[in-house]
């Protein structure tokens, strides 16, 4: 008797993930009647990886960003995220703004629980939360109220916190609904330096442990030195150039002779750009 074809879909059967998660191809985006800000653009992720974008201000750093999370979609060209074409915001992704994007009217606590709620009042739709038995289990909120610090503060509202606060009341409320993929625009440029390096440290370390691929924009030298182990370094399009930098996220990596022998090849190349 012939074998049935669905018994290729049992439970038990073993599943191959693929590691490359972003495939873009032949990628061009331009405003009306402005010239394209990415050209015949080409970007591969694998899962897991650290990336840091950066470039002069208007080179498409934040354009890519929302093209990423379906919010904006391209003038020609293909994106697919875990080998599906994107058409509109996928709910495993996360986005961060550098403005945080709280709710004034709410507490941290209801801030971090704004997305819960609303996927639970659409439920596991595919559109609103990953569709069914996608859907992991998520932490309860005072779970993230712990984790970020802001146990102390979470009958606050955002005008009551500091700017350390108000972030990390963001990335708690975008990490609750357990992303695969978090975007960050330039998250961290408002901050005074020592809550901007604690903040770096603490976004590594969660991104270690819930497995994120983290794809980061900054304008800053040195924050795409210390925290992206691949670098896009985008110029005037068609122009862009990857960079590999292994050491970054290591502790010890800031204050490293490579730290600093980064930061200058990426001036070099950005007034190469110029």
């Amino acid at each position: 008797m012939r074998p049935s074809p669905f018994q290729r879909l049992q439970p038990d059967t073993p599943v191959t993930v693929t590691l490359l998660m972003i495939n873009i191809q032949s990628l061009t985006f331009a405003y009306p009647r402005g010239a394209p800000l990415l050209q015949d653009f080409h970007w591969q992720i694998q899962r897991g990886e650290t990336w840091a974008i950066l470039g002069s201000s208007g080179c498409g750093k934040t354009t890519l960003l929302y093209l990423l999370a379906g919010l904006k979609f391209p003038t020609s060209g293909t994106i697919q995220i875990d080998g599906e074409p994107l058409k509109r915001p996928r709910p495993q992704t996360g986005l961060i703004l550098q403005e945080y994007g709280l709710l004034p009217w709410a507490t941290v606590r209801e801030n971090i629980a704004l997305g819960l709620r609303l996927r639970s009042f659409y439920g596991a739709d595919g559109v609103h939360a990953p569709r069914g038995s996608q859907t992991p289990a998520a932490k309860p909120v005072d779970w993230w109220l712990h984790r970020l610090g802001l146990t102390p503060v979470a009958g606050q509202y955002p005008a009551q916190l500091s700017g350390g606060q108000r972030q990390r009341t963001a990335i708690a409320r975008t990490l609750a609904l357990q992303p695969d993929l978090l975007l960050m625009d330039e998250p961290f440029s408002s901050l005074d330096a020592p809550t901007r390096e604690n903040l770096q440290a603490l976004t590594l370390e969660l991104a270690a442990e819930h497995g994120l691929t983290l794809l980061l924009v900054t304008h800053a030298i040195e924050e795409a030195a210390l925290l992206g182990q691949k670098i896009l370094l985008l110029g005037k399009a068609p122009n862009s150039r990857i960079l590999s930098n292994p050491g970054a996220g290591l502790p010890e990596y800031r204050e490293s002779p490579a730290h600093l022998a980064m930061c200058q090849t990426l001036r070099e190349q950005m007034k190469g750009e110029e």
